[in-house]
Order: C-alpha cells, then sequence, then structure tokens
C-alpha cells in the first residue's frame, strides 16, 4: 500500500504543475499543438508502452511504464497507468484515472483526471491512423511527452518520425527519456 501512495504523491504533483502551468504565460500560448483530426475512442482502447517521454517528478523512476484505456458505461475512460520502481525488478505500481473528450468536434483534444480532483490536457498530435500502433501525446506548453506504442518497442524509422512530429509541433526533444520495457 505504501507504494501506490509514493506513486499517487507524484501523480498529484503532476497534476499540480499541469494546472500551475495553465495559470502562467508561457511561449506556447498562442501556438497550441495540432491534434489529430480523427480520434477512434474504440480503437484507443487497450494498452500502450511508453516508449519515451520527458521525465517528471511523478514518473522519474518508474520502468516498463504503461497505459491501460478501456470504455466505461458512461462513455469516459478508465485510466490504469503502471510500471515498476528503480528497475523493470521493481515494485509494481499503479495509479487509476478518468478520461474523457470534453469536445467532439476536437477528436484528438482530451481531459484526464486524477484522484477526481482537477483536470489535465491529454493532446494526442500524432497517431498511426490506419492501425493504432504508436501514438503521440503531449500539452500546449510543450513540457509533457509521451511517444506510445502497443509493443514495448518500436522500429528505428518510426521513432524518427514520431520525433519529426514533436519537433515540427515545437517540442524541444533534450531531455527526451527512453523508458525501459519488458520484452515479451
Amino acid at each position: 500500500m505504501k507504494k501506490d501512495y509514493i506513486f499517487y504523491i507524484f501523480a498529484l504533483i503532476f497534476l499540480l504543475v499541469c494546472f500551475l502551468s495553465g495559470c502562467v504565460s508561457n511561449q506556447f500560448i498562442d501556438d497550441p499543438l495540432e491534434t489529430v483530426t480523427t480520434l477512434d475512442l474504440e480503437k484507443y482502447l487497450g494498452q500502450w508502452y511508453e516508449i519515451a517521454r520527458f521525465n517528471s517528478n511523478f514518473e522519474k523512476n518508474i520502468y516498463g511504464a504503461t497505459a491501460e484505456y478501456s470504455l466505461r458505461d458512461d462513455g469516459r475512460l478508465d485510466v490504469l497507468n503502471s510500471g515498476f520502481k528503480n528497475s523493470l525488478e521493481g515494485l509494481y505500481t499503479s495509479v487509476k484515472a478518468v478520461a474523457w473528450r470534453p469536445d467532439d468536434t476536437i477528436p484528438g483534444v482530451l481531459k484526464v483526471k486524477f484522484f477526481n480532483l482537477f483536470a489535465a490536457d491529454y493532446l494526442v498530435f500524432g497517431l498511426d491512423q490506419e492501425n493504432y500502433q504508436w501514438a503521440l501525446v503531449g500539452n500546449n506548453s510543450r513540457n509533457f511527452l509521451w511517444l506510445l506504442s502497443r509493443t514495448p518497442e518500436l522500429p528505428e524509422d518510426t521513432v524518427k518520425m514520431m520525433k519529426e512530429i514533436a519537433l515540427n509541433q515545437g517540442y524541444d526533444l533534450t531531455d527526451l527519456y527512453f523508458v525501459p520495457q519488458r520484452m515479451r
């Protein structure tokens, strides 16, 4: 129980940072991410592996990180973020959240809420539209970024293409961290 408590604290810190970053001006305030114009939530369901991310306090020591999305009766998504503390052999930890699309006319924009407190942006700005095998998720301030995949690793050319999309959307990839994953 104590291990989950630490993960919850880090997730709460993440949400506070997201909330506070929305309260201050930044260089991207007039340059929001161009999100995908089509996002079929049914196809998006299931497990995603974090291939790379910007490390944040709540996720810094999490290895083998995954996100699992499932549909709720009310049309929202249950989210289970999980991973292992300090190594791939570390203690398993997880945190639950709820996600939803606030405006159906903007398919790539979702909100995610942890601990039933406040919501943060979850902006899908890159996606394998045909097979839903990879996705790019971030926020308008460009201080959060996730490269996601349906498998624990991606071909180098796919990662290169994803990085190019992020660069074209204004991301500085200097601090991009590649997440160690368990291979199947």
